[in-house]
């Protein structure tokens, strides 16, 4: 089944989020615009009582490396979903990763929920700095920060300028 068919379409405002209507992450939103993240995800995340914002993802086989742990590239991949996901309350247009630093602190194996909780540490005129922490139950995997950058719309050319 296809995440298109596993999610329905938000208000107009932003179509390119979606939200689970089945599943284990009923209730949950993911963005489907990005064809890499759609590949190795599905990720997903939600926004608590409390205002915070909890991004996850049910480890498969398609995210483990030869060891069968989770890949690192796949905790990268799935905490740079969480800086954005965390950023939700303070980002209202497109966004690009300026930088990422983390910390791998332990293996995640098929079948765990893997969960990130974090927090923007300032949002200014054009950047928003985070940081987060990457834990399955009780055990924190990786802890990483990053910057997000705002992106301008840039203007259509005008024909015969």
């Amino acid at each position: 089944m296809s995440l298109h068919e596993l999610t329905k379409a938000p208000p107009p405002r932003r179509p390119d989020l979606h939200v689970a209507t089945e599943g284990e992450f009923v209730g949950w939103r993911t963005w489907i615009r990005d064809s890499f993240e759609a590949h190795v995800g599905p990720f997903w995340h939600r926004i608590e009582p409390d205002g915070g914002v909890r991004s996850a993802f049910r480890v498969e086989k398609k995210h483990l490396n030869g060891s069968g742990n989770v890949h690192g590239g796949c905790y990268m991949a799935f905490a740079d979903y969480s800086l954005f996901a965390i950023a939700t309350h303070v980002l209202d247009s497109r966004a690009v990763t300026t930088n990422f630093a983390c910390e791998f602190l332990d293996a995640a194996r098929e079948g765990e929920l893997i969960e990130c909780t974090g927090e923007v540490t300032r949002a200014g005129g054009s950047l928003i700095f985070l940081r987060g922490k990457m834990m399955s139950a009780d055990r924190v995997l990786l802890t990483f920060s990053g910057t997000i950058k705002r992106m301008k719309r840039k203007a259509l050319p005008q024909p015969n300028a």
